[in-house]
């Protein structure tokens, strides 16, 4: 058509609409994904940098001795290492782990280490799912990290049936980085479904914190084990955004920024409703926590903001073309940026007030005489019930 009417036509239409994909997906940022969210609190989010920091730890050979130490240490007390597991102690049917007893917390803790790109036997548990392979309590999961998780609960079951007895107030905490993450996140799942193992254990004592998720599980279950499974994603992190099978991803690590580049192309051309449709479909698990440090056409690093929500209609359904899709995902820089959260965002006086309708003369007074003695500013929740007065 396009030599017969003398004008390149399909070749427009064709420019044109890599023109609009490539418009549409550079201006779409992390922050997008999140901005309907609320805030997360400081007490919700209290754990995450200390569990980070237990995370870290599984990588040294001797915590008495640390050579990976990050700055402020680990926060841990070698005396509380109840164990520490080995890929020769788990002959390749979980990555590493260890087991904490965290008295300063009221804390049994079970940290898990992420993906080790020289052992073949993390491959195996990434590559050992198909779509649907994997059904359990009315929802579909990741075969593989499944069975890593069944094989921790049954090897640990007896010593931490006997720490849960022995603190009954004391939480039991499954955490993990990557690879980790999808194997603590099914840890809390079969320990709330099969609490008989370890003592008939209260499921509000039972709470996982999956950093840098991989999408292991189903929707109906990521929303109904939200009170139990909390995920950490940082910025633009690639890994919780592609539902490119884990295994397809790892296979092709050498082309990884390749893949995504074409995933997201097709994931741009698929209606959200579509992607969504499908009950086999993994997600991230559990309640999101999203910590956003970057700012659309702005340069360099801000305060980071931490938020949350329960999100039931996607959970990170495009992946974010950026520079930093790949080292967001490191447990370093999420450690880091956990901390910085907890030192900046949340410094801030909370005032809780209870009122109907527009304040008062005299509250609006108060409010900002505060706001002006504290040099900060005012933010005001959804529900107009609460301030933050923010100091600068």
């Amino acid at each position: 058509m396009s030599i017969i009417c003398g004008i390149p036509l399909l070749e427009c239409v064709y420019c044109l609409a890599c023109a609009r994909w490539a418009w549409k997906r550079c201006l779409h940022t992390a922050g997008h994904d999140s901005e309907t969210w609320g805030l997360a609190t400081a007490e919700e989010f209290e754990p995450v940098p200390r569990l980070c920091r237990y995370i870290l730890a599984v990588y040294e050979d001797d915590l008495r001795h640390p050579l990976w130490e990050p700055p402020g240490g680990y926060g841990m007390k070698p005396d509380g290492l109840i164990l520490k597991r080995t890929y020769e102690d788990t002959r390749g049917t979980a990555p590493p782990y260890i087991l904490y007893l965290d008295h300063d917390h009221a804390d049994i803790v079970i940290a898990v280490r992420g993906l080790n790109l020289a052992k073949e036997s993390d491959y195996a548990v990434l590559m050992d799912n198909k779509l649907g392979k994997r059904k359990i309590d009315g929802g579909y999961v990741h075969n593989g990290l499944l069975k890593a998780a069944g094989w921790v609960l049954d090897a640990e079951c007896d010593i931490l049936k006997e720490l849960v007895e022995k603190y009954p107030s004391y939480t039991l905490t499954f955490t993990g980085h990557s690879l980790g993450s999808g194997v603590a996140a099914m840890l809390a799942l079969v320990a709330v479904l099969h609490h008989d193992k370890l003592g008939n254990i209260d499921r509000r004592r039972i709470r996982c914190y999956a950093v840098a998720p991989a999408r292991c599980m189903s929707l109906n279950l990521a929303v109904r084990y939200a009170d139990v499974i909390n995920s950490v994603v940082l910025q633009d992190d690639f890994l919780p955004r592609t539902s490119t099978p884990l295994e397809d991803i790892f296979k092709s690590l050498f082309c990884l920024p390749c893949l995504l580049c074409l995933r997201c192309m097709r994931d741009t051309c698929t209606p959200d409703e579509k992607m969504i449709k499908d009950p086999r479909r993994l997600y991230a698990p559990g309640r999101l926590y999203h910590i956003v440090e970057r700012k659309l056409f702005r340069l360099g690093r801000f305060p980071p903001v931490v938020r949350t929500a329960v999100p039931v209609d996607g959970r990170f359904e495009h992946i974010v073309l950026s520079c930093n899709a790949i080292s967001d995902h490191s447990i370093i820089w999420i450690q880091r940026e956990a901390q910085k959260a907890m030192d900046v965002s949340f410094q801030s006086l909370s005032i809780k007030l209870i009122f109907s309708g527009q304040f008062s003369q005299t509250i609006s007074c108060f409010i900002f005489l505060a706001c002006w003695l504290l040099g900060g500013s005012i933010c005001c929740s959804e529900s107009s019930k609460l301030l933050l007065i923010r100091k600068k």
